[in-house]
């Protein structure tokens, strides 16, 4: 088993950077998202235990998204490879994975920090659109739909703006993130396995990790 960490703010690319390179690297994809809300779907006990704190508008608990990440380590193969987006978020989340994985005989062997400009972070998601259908996503910066408001992938013309991808929100965000992951990435540099990376253009940055691999 292998585990690797994509850190970086909202709108620094980690999801298309992790979607883009599983195959290349024969990781999966772990988005903590995802897997929580595949979790709720499917009404399993950690699942019910999540959809608890989320219809109560309250933060999901380190303690419920550890038993995620937990069940998505114990129903894996041995020698599977994961590479997880969005979590760990704090130190605490961090010991918590390092625990889980020691038990497999594994650890954590890079954590790539995706270092965005805070103006192009800013740029990319306040001109992010969503389809409500199903939700592919655009940017009327970078990525438009071939045919205007009609999306590619399902045809749909529902294409929005989510209220919350604004710049006075974002920046709020931003803070956020930056004041939560600060001990973060001390922490995982003082254990030599962060790798800071340039990630304004996402075929150079997802180059550059590709060499890690090739050298690891």
């Amino acid at each position: 088993m292998e585990a690797v960490i994509l850190l970086g703010a909202p709108g620094s690319g980690k999801g298309t950077v992790a979607e883009d390179l599983k195959a290349s690297v024969r990781f999966e994809h772990v988005s903590t998202g995802d897997k929580l809300r595949d979790a709720v779907k499917a009404g399993s006990a950690v699942g019910l235990e999540a959809k608890a704190y989320m219809e109560r508008g309250e933060l999901v608990p380190d303690e419920v998204i550890i038993k995620i990440m937990d069940e998505v380590l114990r129903t894996g193969s041995p020698d599977a490879r994961y590479m997880f987006d969005g979590f760990p978020r704090t130190v605490h989340q961090a010991e918590m994975l390092d625990r889980s994985l020691a038990g497999y005989g594994s650890k954590v062997s890079h954590v790539f920090l995706l270092d965005v400009p805070r103006e192009v972070l800013v740029r990319r998601i306040c001109g992010r659109r969503i389809c409500r259908q199903c939700g592919a996503v655009y940017n009327i910066h970078t990525k438009q739909p071939k045919v205007a408001g009609v999306c590619d992938q399902c045809g749909s013309t529902d294409i929005y703006q989510r209220p919350d991808d604004n710049e006075e929100t974002l920046n709020n965000r931003l803070d956020v993130f930056e004041q939560q992951t600060a001990s973060l990435i001390a922490y995982y540099d003082q254990t030599g396995v962060l790798v800071r990376v340039p990630a304004e253009d996402r075929l150079e940055t997802e180059e550059k990790i590709l060499e890690y691999f090739k050298q690891s």
